[in-house]
């Protein structure tokens, strides 16, 4: 399983519209991904309720991953969007 440690760049975590950016890039990948507080557990990164209900807040460490082969460009693009915290999708994804 292919993972990625990355600290969260919004400065209000993954809540209402970073989340939806987040969702939204995560089901653009065409491959499941998990999202999880360290230590916790992990949940669909493409689905909202399941992202927002981590309760990630800015600056907390998450870990992304995925069992499905060739993924890591897809979580290296991934955990660039969630510790940037871009307001936009990039063009990439």
């Amino acid at each position: 399983m292919a993972e990625r440690r990355v600290t969260i760049g919004w400065a209000e975590g993954l809540h209402a519209r970073p989340a939806s950016i987040f969702v939204r890039a995560a089901t653009a990948l065409g491959v499941p991904v998990t999202i999880a507080k360290v230590d916790g557990a992990p949940v669909n990164a493409a689905s909202m309720l399941a992202v927002l209900s981590l309760g990630v807040a800015g600056g907390e460490e998450v870990v992304l991953a995925s069992d499905a082969d060739g993924v890591d460009a897809a979580l290296d693009s991934l955990a660039k969007l969630v510790s940037e915290g871009l307001d936009e999708l990039p063009e990439t994804v």
